[in-house]
């Protein structure tokens, strides 16, 4: 009997988890086609998000670009919510992990985040399917052993690290889905995402019960996005506990 979906699911977390055999098309045209893979499941789908983003990934959809219904995708994965954990798993599994060094494990730590940020920016949105999830894909939980090790490496006590490593994640996801989510307003309207110059003026024009923004209007707008990206890390791993310059 060929294995559940659910069980290829869990041979995926295994440390060995071997090939699985492509499925054979059916129908007609079955012996035409390339036959469906999870590889090729998850190459379909990154190239749908890098088109249309991460909300136009549908089971549907995907099926459709595939030339196939989506039954012959429940073969190969359980639900979406699945497929999320393997687009993932590939993306971290495009980060370069670093030695653990007690002597620049900061400078690792912002390096492996900023890895993990552009490559969550190829695909619009695609952090959305990061967010709220446990990881249990073997890829993605090497990005968060990699980080916990650098951690430890520099003197960060277990139970800070673990939780920093959660909030530099949810920086990372958070940061990334803006990215993408003002871009495309900027490409479907570009009145509404507007310029610094355009926020200076918004801001000089506020009334006299704002003296602050007024005041620092040109520190409120400045820098790049990552130029704030580098700062807000940066600054969560000046304020663990144990941090030691």
């Amino acid at each position: 009997m060929s294995p559940t979906p659910r069980q290829r699911r869990a041979a995926r977390h295994q440390l060995d988890p071997g090939r699985q055999p492509p499925a054979a098309r059916r129908g007609p045209s079955g012996g035409s086609k390339k036959p469906i893979t999870v590889d090729a499941i998850i190459d379909t789908a990154f190239e749908l998000v890098a088109r249309a983003g991460y909300e136009a990934l549908t089971m549907r959809g995907l099926a459709t670009a595939l030339e196939t219904g989506p039954s012959s995708l429940y073969a190969h994965v359980v639900n979406k919510e699945d497929l999320d954990e393997l687009l993932i798993g590939r993306l971290c599994a495009g980060v370069t992990l670093p030695e653990p060094d007690p002597t620049t494990w900061r400078e690792q730590i912002i390096d492996v985040c900023t890895q993990l940020r552009d490559q969550y920016l190829r695909y619009p949105g695609i952090s959305r399917a990061a967010l709220a999830a446990a990881p249990s894909n073997l890829d993605t939980l090497r990005v968060g052993e990699g980080l916990f090790a650098i951690m430890r490496a520099g003197g960060i006590d277990p139970q800070a690290a673990a939780w920093a490593i959660d909030s530099l994640t949810l920086y990372v996801n958070a940061h990334t889905l803006e990215v993408s989510l003002a871009a495309k307003r900027s490409r479907t309207d570009d009145t509404w995402v507007v310029s610094r110059a355009d926020l200076l003026d918004r801001f000089a024009a506020l009334p006299d019960t704002f003296p602050t923004t007024k005041r620092y209007a040109i520190e409120l707008t400045a820098g790049t996005t990552g130029n704030r990206f580098a700062f807000t890390i940066a600054l969560m791993l000046d304020g663990l506990p144990g941090f030691r310059r």
